[in-house]
Formats: C-alpha cells, structure tokens, sequence
C-alpha cells in the first residue's frame, strides 16, 4: 500500500513541473501550501517513485499477478489520491462540495 500511495503522490508533481507549472510540495513556505518551482517538482516526484520502487521491489517482493499485491497497491493509490484531490481541491478550487 505504501509504495502505491508514493507512486501515486509522484504523478502530479512530475505533470505539473514537466509542464513548467509551480506546484506545492513539503519544501514550499508554507509547507505543502506554497508553491515550488517546476523543476523541484520534477525532482520530488521523481524521489517518491525512487520510494515506491524501494518499497516494492527492493525491500518488499511485489508481483503484479498476485492479487494480494495488486489490491494492497491499488488501495494505496485509491486512498492517497482521495486524500491528495480533497487537499489540493482546496488550493485549485476542486473540491465544490
């Protein structure tokens, strides 16, 4: 689950500082609210894949094909991305209700 919920949180910030868009991260003043630059983007996203492969693959045993596996990852990507869309909705006028 957690390597699903790093993976997860790694997708937007690699989208928004390929696309040259400021976007929050831990780094940001205020924390997780300011904006960073696109190119720390880049290279936070980048480290939280770097975590997911280390948490599945290097210090984990995942398989695709095991359903376990696969669940355990799948609910770490729902549930990160649930929190993820009610946090960042707030910031980007998302969350409407």
């Amino acid at each position: 689950a957690f390597g699903g919920i790093f993976f997860v949180n790694g997708i937007p910030h690699i989208v928004k500082g390929v696309s040259g868009a400021a976007f929050q991260t831990p780094f940001a003043k205020p924390a997780g609210v300011g904006l960073s630059s696109s190119t720390l983007n880049v290279l936070w996203g980048f480290a939280n894949l770097y975590i997911a492969y280390v948490l599945m693959l290097v210090i984990g045993d995942f398989e695709i094909r095991n359903w376990a596996h696969a669940m355990a990852f799948g609910l770490g990507m729902l549930l990160i991305g649930l929190i993820l869309a009610k946090q960042f909705g707030r910031l980007h006028g998302g969350e409407l209700g």
